[in-house]
């Protein structure tokens, strides 16, 4: 009779903790991330902090449908082993319902297979690898970033119209994120790519320096130059090819590696330039200055991050980002399921946002998963990015 009561008591209790569990599942939505918040990509981490600083404000305006926004934000140190463990750790233990804006192409890799078994969302992903946008084989993987096969087209484009004579030297990180960059930029070059490209080296992220590759480059006589790098070698990259003289004609870096908090350690006047592209305003970009959407990122700024050094387009892009997620949740209503969040996100129409260029917008269905598909090309002056001809895709 003893042992009975014991089982009842047990079970009694189970069911108060699940119904405890359901009711704060219905008061708050989870939402899990990865970043490096240490190692050599640690400038990344601002795009966290900025995000942080967001859903701290969507709460205190009420939340998203009612629930409160529960944000966790964990270091994984740009290292794949580091982003399976703490991933795990928010999937199981945390039981966020959606991962979100994670970084990297080798961290996300990791866990895409995971997270698409476990039916985890797996959005918005800071990567522009081809591979996030395969709704057929991963529907629960969205990217967050133009693909990076696009920029090297865009890139690739920009050389051909004005300057179809350019020697060009290719200096790319040895993994995917690099070679999907290049091979965006030999296709569009075409037949020219083999007499247009003069050399080209590669580079281990667990690599100290990129000096020797460096020198390597301009050896070859190349008059042009594009940099696939990440974090600390964009700074590496600027500095070695200034301190050796050289001058390219023309030389770009991805939009990753734009950040001001990579330009800085090479010294700015190094920089000037330097061309990426992207398709967001530079909120200190004089320009803009009255615009309504850049208005409110400064307002935000104010307000949740007043320490902040508002020269870091990190903290734009996480706000960004978080403003993306805000409208996918909210346009799932009452219906809070990880079903319905990639449902929506698989269906924005020209959805605005308040940093994107004009004329830009979000759009994706269930056969297309990629949100970005624009960009414009920038130069950079010594202080700020400044953005030059038109808005260009892919095609």
């Amino acid at each position: 009779m003893i042992g009975l009561s014991r089982h009842v008591i047990t079970v009694a209790f189970a069911l108060l903790a699940s119904a405890a569990a359901n009711a704060e599942d219905k008061s708050e939505i989870r939402i899990g991330q990865t970043l490096p918040y240490s190692g050599p990509l640690s400038g990344f981490g601002i795009i966290g902090r900025a995000e942080e600083a967001y859903f701290e404000k969507v709460n205190a305006e009420g939340g998203i449908n009612g629930r409160k926004i529960k944000f966790i934000s964990l270091d994984d140190a740009y290292s794949p082993p580091k982003t399976v463990e703490q991933t795990r750790k928010l999937v199981e233990q945390d039981e966020v319902l959606v991962m979100f804006g994670s970084l990297g192409t080798a961290t996300n890799s990791a866990v895409h297979r995971y997270l698409n078994n476990k039916k985890v969302p797996q959005l918005f992903v800071l990567s522009g690898a081809t591979k996030w946008a395969d709704p057929k084989s991963f529907p629960w993987t969205m990217p967050g970033m133009a693909a990076y096969q696009s920029e090297g087209v865009v890139y690739a484009k920009h050389i051909l119209q004005t300057k179809p004579d350019a020697k060009i030297a290719i200096l790319s990180q040895n993994d995917d994120f690099g070679r999907d960059y290049v091979a965006g930029f030999k296709r569009t070059l075409g037949d020219k790519a083999a007499t247009m490209i003069v050399a080209e080296a590669s580079y281990e992220t667990s690599a100290p320096t990129i000096s020797s590759q460096i020198a390597t480059l301009k050896a070859s006589g190349a008059n042009v130059m594009f940099g696939v790098v990440l974090g600390k070698f964009t700074s590496q990259m600027i500095k070695g090819t200034a301190e050796i003289n050289w001058k390219p004609d023309l030389f770009f870096v991805p939009a990753s590696a734009s950040s001001i908090s990579f330009l800085e350690p090479a010294g700015l006047e190094n920089a000037v330039g330097l061309i990426s592209s992207g398709n967001q305003k530079d909120a200190m970009d004089v320009q803009w200055a009255d615009d309504a959407g850049v208005k409110a990122y400064f307002a935000f700024m104010k307000q949740y991050l007043p320490n902040a050094d508002l020269n870091n387009s990190n903290y734009a892009a996480g706000y960004a980002y978080a403003s993306l997620l805000m409208k996918v949740l909210t346009a799932c209503k009452d219906d809070i399921s990880r079903d319905n969040i990639m449902k929506q996100a698989a269906s924005l129409r020209e959805v605005p946002l308040p940093l994107l260029l004009p004329g830009m917008t979000v759009s994706t269905d269930a056969d297309d998963y990629l949100p970005f598909q624009q960009l414009r090309l920038r130069r950079f002056d010594g202080k700020s990015w400044v953005g030059f001809g038109e808005i260009l895709d892919d095609r």
